[in-house]
């Protein structure tokens, strides 16, 4: 029953709070509200067992907790219209109507008014259902930091008045584009060896896709985080990183890359042409036993063109000079001002070893070390450098 219970949390922590959060207006009440729930649910199911419908039911029990909490505390005047509503029984409501307001909350956790770190903060506090200590340790920040943080969020909503909705039609586009690059942040923290995180995100990502089935940049992000999910086996070796090229194929995870392709169907169905809907088909054909190196650069110069990025001219660089040669490729790099990004000088140290300009590649390198953070990409420049 424990790890029933654990699952249920994981699974309905999101969609318990953002009723709640609906019901009563307030993210610190509704949280406590929800943790109570939780809390008499680990006592009494194992007693008397799971309901027929366990969300409506902790929906249920959390709200009538809130509302016994406001009947205690007759300081929070503000509040008093709550006790208008009749208490309900903690009977599991109809799941047929039982509302999901988890995009809502979406949507509220990622308004441009709060910062981008308070926004991921958030999004992984309610809906994901991290604890702070575990979202501390996923940022590498202090525990009271990410306390203070998402102490911050939550006062900025309160008293900027963010209002707790999808956003009307006409804010919709560039609001969905926030929202999804925060869900792609905390893929990409997770991406460099914190697998849990990874998992966070893809979660959020089936929560966007079933809650937004239709928009193809939805579910271009869920295949590109599935897609690439599928290699987390294979991109590192005794604890370092292995390079694409290198990885073992076997080692891929077979099924998540079926799924990725299957919810890319899905974005291409829907007219799906943006960003995200590219990168997955990027890598999706990553996940071929041959690469088509024409096609994935025809495909960077897509992205290129939608993203005005020189990062995503760069990996276009990489797709060219595997296409047509080093020399092709290089002409590429040597366009781009990206002179404080390691990758471009360790992109550039390869290419030039390919061309048998030794020395001028070890220079490359030893620039990239220079700027490189990560220690496994640290370690994997310094087994580059030796061997030059």
């Amino acid at each position: 029953m424990v790890a029933i219970l654990e699952q249920v949390f994981r699974d309905q922590w999101g969609h318990v709070l953002a009723a709640l959060i609906g019901f009563l207006g307030d993210f610190d009440l509704a949280e406590e509200a929800a943790q109570e729930a939780f809390a008499i649910a680990a006592e009494r199911w194992p007693r008397d067992g799971m309901p027929t419908h366990p969300a409506a039911w902790l929906v249920t029990t959390g709200r009538n907790r809130a509302i016994n909490r406001i009947r205690r505390d007759r300081t929070l005047a503000a509040k008093t219209r709550l006790l208008q509503v009749p208490e309900a029984d903690e009977d599991p409501l109809d799941a047929t109507t039982f509302p999901d307001e988890r995009l809502e909350l979406i949507f509220t956790c990622c308004h441009p008014a709060l910062a981008v770190d308070a926004q991921v903060a958030l999004t992984l506090r309610t809906l994901g259902g991290l604890t702070t200590p575990e979202i501390a340790r996923a940022f590498l920040v202090p525990e009271p930091t990410m306390a203070q943080r998402l102490v911050r969020a939550k006062r900025k909503i309160k008293a900027a008045g963010i209002p707790f909705r999808v956003p009307p039609d006409h804010l919709l586009p560039d609001r969905l584009v926030a929202v999804l690059a925060v869900v792609y942040l905390i893929f990409n923290e997770g991406y460099g060896g914190r697998g849990d995180l990874a998992a966070e995100a893809i979660r959020l990502g089936r929560a966007l896709a079933e809650l937004m089935p239709d928009e193809p940049e939805v579910q271009g992000l869920l295949a590109l985080m599935l897609l690439l999910d599928a290699r987390r086996e294979a991109r590192f070796r005794n604890g370092e990183l292995v390079l694409l090229a290198d990885q073992d194929r076997s080692l891929l995870d077979t099924d998540e890359i079926a799924e990725g392709r299957t919810v890319l169907d899905r974005a291409l169905a829907l007219l799906g042409r943006g960003p995200y809907v590219v990168q997955a088909a990027i890598a999706s054909l990553h996940a071929d036993d041959r690469r088509d190196w024409p096609e994935i650069a025809a495909l960077y110069g897509e992205l290129s063109r939608l993203t005005g990025s020189p990062v995503v001219e760069l990996n276009r660089a990489v797709a060219v000079a595997e296409a047509e040669g080093p020399e092709a490729g290089l002409a590429i790099v040597d366009r781009l001002d990206l002179a404080d990004y390691h990758y471009l000088h360790a992109t550039r140290g390869e290419l030039l070893r390919h061309l048998g300009r030794t020395e001028e590649a070890r220079e490359e390198v030893r620039r990239a070390l220079a700027l490189v953070h990560d220690d496994a990409e640290r370690r994997l420049l310094e087994r580059r450098l030796a061997d030059l």
